[in-house]
């Protein structure tokens, strides 16, 4: 037990530090955790001999199910709603058309029985949310035509229908008495009762009951969560689907400590992404991809070149949609843990198959993250589908919360220029609104007209800053040893990346200019970029 918690907490620090590497690198990151991975592997440095599918299935699949909950609930609803229809047909029809599509090829070409090609072709059907938010979000890709808001609620949403057609085929190969039309019934119905159920029951109780436990609305959304996968599997209802439906129907209504819950779910998912991948390249033995690299490589290929926008042309071609959206939507078909979480659960039912499916699709999501993921950006600005005025964030609905007001006071002491003025004689930066004067004991609500007068405490608000990629605060308190005690700002040599920007002194805080002071018992708050 010590030892795995020990090698837990040395994996989370590795992927966290890698993490950082490759972002510079302008590689995805998911490639880094696999790799990982497979430096603890059997063959790798550390030579753990590790094959539990069981296992694997079941970290995997519960570690999706919260992936595909916050891949709901960031779904912004209102900034997608012009490509909902889009999207709808493209995780649904697209699934399939791209599953049947490539499964002839692998019939074809590589000569596997048709139901093995459907299989392995279904397996690979829907595409990655994770590694489609991640590549969107750490390249800042703001696309025109809402293509974002597309690609996010395509990748989000289209893993139940790859799901329902990887149980059906498992069923078929193995030989197992199922109704087609029965089971699909069940899983749509189920699947979309209890998402909507739970999801506007969740809702509800959130804006109505109070808990005595301390972040107990944030705990209480992670049970929704768990339930709302739960209980449509023991109906024999597609899970995924209720979870991600759970998820979009929470994210974009009014709750109270949304800030908290989003902070919550962004750490519990990123930890997810990480131990899947990482778990991932530990599950597989790299002397044995050989066998599969070819046949791998020939199928992401088709699927990438031709399967997949042979779909999405015939789709979107409906909506009128332009040939830079539709190339982009083609090209950001990445594959990834849902396609590996599938394959594992054919592996563990038995099903005969020409190849090691689960090497077959490792290598497949590998050349797929590794290939488009990186590509993507460069893609993008090929076919002229930046829109530098957009704002990706603006697709997820924690923006709200990223980009939430904070809020400034001047004090208004008898040299201030502005006394005797009226508000809108002063000149503020037009991001700047004075909301609030607190006169004395008075408080008023100013309009242009309200003459400002000594003592005045003015409340401004403005649009709140956070950069937790690039800039990182640190405080420093100067004692009488300090380098930079006693002397003046213009007289400090400060470090290349850091700034001084704002100073404690006290009960005070002081906005530093060139003739401040540094005295001892000062906290001076660093950016550092």
């Amino acid at each position: 037990m010590n030892e795995l918690l020990l090698l837990t907490g040395i994996v989370i620090m590795l992927c966290i530090l890698t993490d950082r590497f490759t972002d510079r690198l302008g590689i995805p990151s998911l490639l880094a955790f696999i790799a990982l991975g497979m430096c603890f592997g059997v063959d790798g440095i550390f030579k753990i001999p590790f094959d539990d599918y069981e296992a694997s299935e079941m970290i995997c699949s519960v570690s999706l199910v919260f992936i595909m909950f916050y891949g709901g609930f960031g779904t912004n609803i209102k900034e997608a709603k012009p490509v909902i229809a889009r999207s709808v047909v493209l995780s649904t029809a697209g699934v399939v058309l791209t599953a049947g599509l490539t499964g002839l090829f692998i019939h074809f070409v590589l000569g596997l029985s048709l139901l093995e090609s459907l299989l392995t072709a279904s397996v690979i059907g829907s595409t990655d949310a994770a590694s489609v938010f991640g590549i969107l979000r750490s390249k800042n890709l703001n696309l025109k035509e809402h293509t974002a808001s597309l690609l996010e609620m395509e990748s989000g949403s289209n893993d139940p229908i790859s799901y329902m057609l990887t149980v059906i085929l498992t069923g078929l190969l193995t030989g197992a008495s199922i109704r087609v039309p029965a089971m699909l019934f069940q899983q749509l119905f189920f699947g979309l009762i209890f998402g909507v159920l739970f999801g506007k029951g969740a809702v509800w109780a959130l804006n109505r009951l109070q808990f005595q436990i301390t972040e107990g609305k944030t705990i209480f959304v992670f049970a929704a969560a768990v339930l709302a996968y739960a209980v449509p599997v023991l109906l024999g209802g597609n899970g995924y689907l209720s979870v991600y439906l759970c998820g979009i129907i929470m994210g974009n209504s009014s709750m109270p400590h949304k800030r908290n819950m989003v902070q919550f779910f962004d750490a519990l998912t990123g930890i997810a992404q990480m131990m899947i991948f990482f778990l991932l390249g530990l599950l597989v033995t790299p002397s044995r991809l050989g066998v599969v690299l070819l046949p791998s490589a020939v199928i992401m290929v088709f699927l990438t070149l031709v399967g997949r926008p042979l779909a999405v042309t015939a789709l979107l071609g409906g909506f009128k949609a332009s040939w830079g959206q539709i190339g982009i939507v083609s090209w950001a078909g990445l594959r990834g843990v849902a396609s590996i979480v599938f394959a594992i659960y054919a592996v563990l039912r038995g099903v005969p198959m020409k190849y090691d499916l689960f090497n077959l699709v490792f290598c497949i999501v590998l050349l797929s993250i590794s290939i488009q993921g990186s590509l993507l950006p460069w893609v993008s600005r090929r076919l002229n589908m930046i829109d530098e005025k957009a704002d990706v964030r603006r697709t997820f609905t924690d923006y709200q919360e990223e980009g939430s007001i904070s809020f400034v006071k001047f004090h208004l002491d008898k040299s201030h220029p502005f006394i005797g003025k009226t508000l809108k004689e002063i000149v503020l930066p037009p991001e700047l609104l004075v909301v609030l004067i607190i006169r004395g004991k008075e408080l008023l609500v100013p309009n242009g007209g309200t003459i400002l007068e000594q003592g005045d405490l003015l409340i401004a608000a403005a649009e709140e800053f956070e950069d937790r990629r690039n800039m990182t605060l640190q405080e420093v308190t100067v004692d009488k040893n300090y380098k930079w005690n006693g002397k003046y700002l213009h007289e400090i040599t400060i470090p290349g990346g850091t700034l001084i920007v704002m100073i404690r002194r006290g009960t005070s805080t002081i906005i530093p200019a060139g003739d401040t002071k540094v005295c001892e018992g000062d906290v001076l708050v660093l950016a550092k970029f």
